[in-house]
């Protein structure tokens, strides 16, 4: 588990645009199944911009095994 705060005012947390504030505070949680996949679920509680925290579930799969210099 990763927990992160003290973070700039007027920030985004995506490319979509969601706002963040210096009141965020990012849990993130990483879970390996197997060698090919990740799975990690941010929550995201921001008193200042949303009015309830809220998750997001991401799924990451490996698709090269080839190691790069």
């Amino acid at each position: 588990m990763v927990e992160s705060a003290g973070f700039v005012n007027n920030n985004w947390l995506d490319n979509s645009g969601h706002p963040g504030t210096e009141a965020l505070h990012l849990t993130e949680r990483f879970r390996r199944p197997d060698f090919g996949h990740i799975d990690a679920q941010i929550t995201i509680d921001d008193p200042k911009a949303y009015t309830k925290p809220w998750t997001v579930d991401l799924q990451f799969i490996r698709t090269d095994t080839e190691l790069i210099e």
